[in-house]
């Protein structure tokens, strides 16, 4: 049962009617703004699972990477500036305007729980940090590919979350797992709701969607600004390198602080997922002040060593003079934290 309630929903009639009104909407699936295609040929197959899988030197950390421990005194006095924590890939905690937000809190142990081999997290026992996390006024959800939204951790926050914001089409499965789809608010691009302050807008990114056979492309993917009276904040979601970026920070831009998609990276996939020098373009184009790379030091889900993202995110940052920090798995930080060690040389 529990593998089957991984698959979240499929789309009902109501649903699609629902989608239909959306100008991404075709009939049957949500576009991108520029065409997108996944380059791979069947020719390749047997090298690329082959380097997938068994060529495993360098993927992971030698040694499984400590998550320091929560402590909500660290929290005081932000005067309602963004305090934040990351805990690896995608997840992210955040105190903003004394609301507590969580940001594609995928938590659990395995980012492949459908698969024939199970993708682990680098960090163990993850998931027993939701326990320790307050009440979450807010989760934020991007999209529903399972490296971001994960049944277990969803689980476990149920009876601790007020309100979830997610994009459109993820609601059937938050609704499958039983949360209440009253505090359930979805999210077409550019759409805009303000909570508790904070103006928060969901973004176009260049990506895809699904859970299992068949529902490719039926929700849609996307990042989340949040701006309140004295910052502007930004999680680019999972993307290819696109025009979007820049009308993102024509429309919604200058931002204070960006947490940018960089890692699980591949040629095959490349209109998917930056390379992280492209990360780094992607927040001068949406005039970033400062950033963190994201969506690394979680899973294997490429080919690339496990450091590759981020060395080449600093080392390109560097060279076009964009501030940058890179906080150790859950360590706080805030839009003006500038200094960072390179402690995953030393893991």
């Amino acid at each position: 049962m529990k593998f089957l309630k991984q698959f979240g929903a499929k789309p009902s009639a109501t649903d699609l009617e629902r989608y239909s009104v959306s100008k991404n909407w075709t009939g049957k699936i949500f576009e991108n703004m520029e065409e997108t295609t996944m380059d791979f040929s069947w020719s390749e197959l047997p090298s690329f699972l082959k380097k997938q899988f068994f060529e495993k030197k360098g993927k992971t950390p030698v040694n499984s990477l400590e998550i320091k421990p929560f402590n909500n005194q660290n929290f005081a006095n932000s005067n309602d500036l963004m305090q934040s924590i990351w805990y690896g890939h995608s997840a992210i905690y955040m105190r903003l305007n004394q609301v507590n937000i969580l940001i594609d809190p995928m938590l659990g142990p395995d980012a492949a729980p459908i698969a024939p081999f199970a993708v682990a997290r680098f960090s163990e026992h993850a998931l027993d940090v939701i326990n320790d996390l307050p009440h979450i006024d807010l989760v934020l959800l991007s999209h529903d590919h399972y490296d971001h939204l994960d049944y277990d951790s969803i689980l476990r926050l149920k009876d601790k979350v007020g309100c979830f914001y997610v994009a459109l089409g993820v609601k059937r499965h938050l609704v499958s797992w039983g949360i209440n789809p009253d505090i359930i608010t979805e999210f077409d691009w550019w759409e805009n709701k303000t909570f508790k302050d904070i103006t928060i807008t969901f973004t176009p990114t260049r990506h895809f969607s699904g859970r299992g056979v068949g529902d490719r492309a039926q929700s849609l993917w996307g990042g989340w600004v949040l701006k309140t009276a004295k910052e502007n904040i930004w999680f680019s979601g999972d993307s290819g390198y696109g025009k979007h970026f820049k009308e993102i920070g024509d429309q919604l831009g200058p931002f204070d602080f960006a947490f940018m998609e960089c890692g699980q990276y591949n040629k095959n996939w490349h209109q998917i997922h930056m390379y992280p020098e492209e990360s780094i373009q992607a927040a001068i184009d949406a005039k970033v002040v400062n950033c963190m790379p994201v969506h690394w030091a979680g899973f294997v889900l490429a080919q690339h060593s496990w450091t590759d993202p981020v060395e080449r995110f600093t080392a390109k940052a560097t060279t076009e003079n964009l501030k940058y920090i890179v906080p150790k798995i859950g360590e706080l930080f805030t839009a003006k934290t500038n200094d960072s060690e390179m402690w995953w040389r030393e893991v």
